[in-house]
């Protein structure tokens, strides 16, 4: 495929223009297919909703308007009329299901009126404009009071537009940044912006793509998110890879490979471990879809998305620039030697001539010395790194994870604001338990006496307050029960309540009753079924991915021991910086410095995921690294000394897309949202981790002390023609593995 664009390039360029076209064209056209209510359900809080659904009794999303005086108290006759013109007003959208009399606060200085909106709960921030724009309305007939409106909807819809501002402020410091770091690399602005819009026409189509993706699996909001974030890294990388390779390659021939060979080489050496380390990527964020949970589908399909798209062009459209590129140098170069001038060579990522070339094929003086204690004392290098990164690890055994609620989301968003003031005005409506039963409608008697028996039992209990809504489907086979705690979800009386209905009262009450189903559902007994439910499907997602990672690598490079130890270093690397997002997230330490307020734990979906990612991302640095060292053996070089090669000649190129995927995920960091600050952080702190320690000083004092044992049970066929002297001779490139 490279060769058939770099002999085609303008072919190819336009092909890709039209394929990234045709992707937006087909996303637009079939839309994003978003998830729904019932795709979210999961343990014994998801069989309690798909009941109630079953009877048409499921909750309905609310919205909370407070009504107060700007100033003294609140007027009876102006709080009257303005509750009348809001109700008129709200039972007059069709959005809206109901309006609620309205409630006074304890003190008497609020009034608070419900309005519960129809339809699916997650249709529910589309429609709460309607809503907020008759608030305004009431608000400016009656400027004397103060209405403020809140609620799950409003919440969510802050949530999403504050994401919105925090993507465009992460591209904000992404780009520039990046472009400024490959400027540093290449030295070239036209070779810096290579990779850059390479990475921006993959995400484009990966967009598109995911789009038509979501009509088999789902998007949770969070594709964009990924795509983004991925695809910028892994485009880049790429990229980046490629280049490097193809600008060494140039400096070291001088002059005497043609664009087109250089591609080739190129091709079968940078592009080959591109391909392999991008199915890696691909095969272990597959991994995944096993966790049966849509947010982690929607996660998988991006990344999986993105990654092949970037695949796809660093295959067509790459080649096809590093040609068109190259040829315009070479027609340069023979213009200024007509003329009779110097003919300047094009400077090389690592290669050059004399002795800038010299210093690039060894590596340079810095790489050098911070190989240096892997090469003259690599079991004390080995001892003390793998040290240090389980030193990192030790946290990890504090782990705490939790659903993140909307207790943890930014105050900067309005309706958080009035959400923590309805809480401390109300503190009935702060939890609300649902508790489902079906049954024979026969049986119906029965369930409503079991479900007063357990409302006596709630009334006796402390954790429990206000006055409980039973309510029965036509057909009698469903009911509920909504029992209110004056407790924030995030709290630990939060948590005993529901254990008490789940573990204590029901099982003594409607349990009794032959036949009946049962459960509890609502928003703690969400955020205590999806942690469950994950840790349920931990051990098959984590024992797959292992084994894909042990896999791929075996696929690579036909060796046994660099499969295991590819998955011991995958696992060190990604435990140490989950290990370190423990020490900094569930303190409070960092709280200033990186702006977010603790909850003490780590997002429930976060651990999965990062480990599932960084084992993808590692394999980029594990394929780079290690292909430079066998390409080396194979050509005949000794397994010690190709390993000091290896690394060396590849640590430039390592670095660099380190810093550039260090500066994509740094700049997550910035975010409101916990979660995505959590993976921002810990990605990048990955990265780095990888690049400098594992790559540098465990992966060659391990080669170094296994010596040619490394490449057991096969044994590399010394002083075969690798790819680079194919590509010199003019002979076929063929896979050399």
């Amino acid at each position: 495929m490279a060769r058939s664009s770099a002999r085609h390039p303008w072919r190819a360029i336009v092909g890709w223009l039209v394929f990234v076209a045709l992707c937006l064209a087909a996303g637009s056209a079939v839309g994003m297919n978003s998830a729904r209510t019932a795709d979210y359900r999961v343990g014994e809080a998801g069989r309690a909703e798909a009941m109630a659904a079953e009877g048409q009794l499921e909750r309905r999303s609310a919205e909370q308007v407070l009504i107060s005086a700007r100033a003294g108290t609140l007027g009876t006759e102006a709080a009257r009329g303005a509750v009348r013109d809001l109700t008129a007003r709200m039972e007059r959208l069709p959005e809206v299901a109901e309006v609620a009399a309205p409630v006074r606060s304890a003190d008497g200085r609020i009034l608070m009126v419900e309005v519960a909106l129809r339809g699916e709960e997650r249709d529910a921030k589309d429609k709460v404009d309607a809503l907020t724009a008759q608030t305004t309305a009431v608000q400016r007939a009656h400027p004397e009071l103060l209405l403020q409106e809140t609620g799950s909807p409003s919440i969510s819809k802050g949530v999403d537009e504050q994401r919105g501002d925090d993507l465009a402020l992460s591209e904000k410091i992404t780009l520039p940044v990046t472009l400024l770091t490959l400027l540093v690399v290449f030295g070239s602005l036209t070779m810096a912006a290579v990779p850059l819009l390479l990475a921006l026409s993959s995400i484009a189509a990966a967009v598109g793509l995911s789009m038509v993706a979501s009509h088999v699996s789902p998007d949770t909001g969070v594709g964009t998110n990924v795509i983004l974030m991925i695809g910028l890294a892994v485009g880049v990388d790429y990229t980046l890879f490629y280049l490097k390779r193809e600008r060494e390659e140039r400096a070291r021939s001088g002059g005497r490979l043609s664009s087109q060979a250089l591609v080739e080489l190129a091709a079968a050496t940078s592009g080959r471990a591109v391909m392999v380390s991008g199915f890696a990527v691909v095969a272990s964020t597959a991994t995944l879809y096993l966790a049966s949970d849509v947010v982690f589908s929607s996660l998988a399909t991006g990344t999986v998305v993105v990654v092949l798209v970037a695949m796809a062009s660093s295959l067509t459209a790459l080649p096809a620039l590093l040609t068109v590129l190259g040829k315009r140098a070479e027609r340069r170069a023979a213009r200024r030697a007509e003329r009779g001038r110097p003919v300047r060579r094009p400077r090389g990522g690592s290669g050059g001539s004399g002795e800038r070339g010299e210093r690039g094929e060894s590596g340079g003086r810095v790489w050098a010395a911070l190989l240096r204690p892997a090469a003259r004392h690599p079991l004390a290098t080995l001892g003390v790194s793998v040290l240090a990164l389980l030193a990192l690890v030790v946290p990890l055994a504090g782990l705490h994870i939790t659903e993140m609620s909307r207790d943890t989301h930014s105050r900067e968003i309005p309706a958080m604001r009035v959400y923590d003031r309805l809480n401390e005005a109300f503190p009935q409506h702060r939890v609300t338990h649902q508790v489902v039963v079906r049954a024979d409608a026969a049986r119906a008697a029965e369930v409503a006496e079991a479900l007063d028996a357990l409302t006596r039992l709630a009334d006796a209990d402390p954790l429990f307050t206000g006055t409980p809504r039973l309510r029965t489907s036509a057909d009698h086979r469903v009911s509920t029960l909504e029992l209110r705690v004056p407790y924030l979800g995030d709290s630990d009386q939060a948590y005993d309540s529901l254990d008490h209905l789940r573990h204590d009262y029901l099982p003594a009450t409607v349990g009794r009753i032959a036949g009946a189903e049962y459960g509890v559902s609502g928003d703690v007994a969400r955020y205590t079924d999806y942690p469950a439910h994950q840790n349920g499907k931990l051990p098959l997602v984590l024992g797959a991915l292992l084994l894909v990672t042990f896999l791929m690598t075996l696929y690579a490079f036909r060796s046994v021991v660099l499969g295991l130890i590819g998955v011991a270093l995958n696992l060190l690397s990604a435990a140490a910086a989950l290990g370190l997002l423990v020490l900094v997230f569930q303190h409070t330490w960092a709280e200033g410095l990186l702006d977010f307020r603790s909850t003490g734990s780590i997002g429930s979906r976060v651990p999965l995921f990062l480990f599932v990612i960084l084992f993808g991302l590692s394999m980029d640095y594990q394929v780079f690294v290690v292909s430079r060292i066998r390409e080396a053996v194979l050509a005949g070089t000794p397994t010690r000394q190709a390993v000091l090669d290896g690394v060396r000649r590849s640590a430039s190129v390592v670095t660099s897309a380190a810093v550039v995927m260090t500066t994509v995920f740094v700049s997550f960091v910035f975010l409101h949202i916990i979660e995505m600050k959590q993976i921002g952080f810990v990605l990048a702190a990955a990265v780095l981790l990888d690049a400098f320690v594992v790559r540098i000083l465990i992966l060659p004092s391990a080669m170094l002390l296994l010596g040619e044992r490394s490449w057991w049970p096969a044994r590399p066929d010394r002083g075969t023609a690798g790819p680079r002297a194919q590509a010199t001779t003019g002979r076929p490139v063929v896979d050399v593995r």
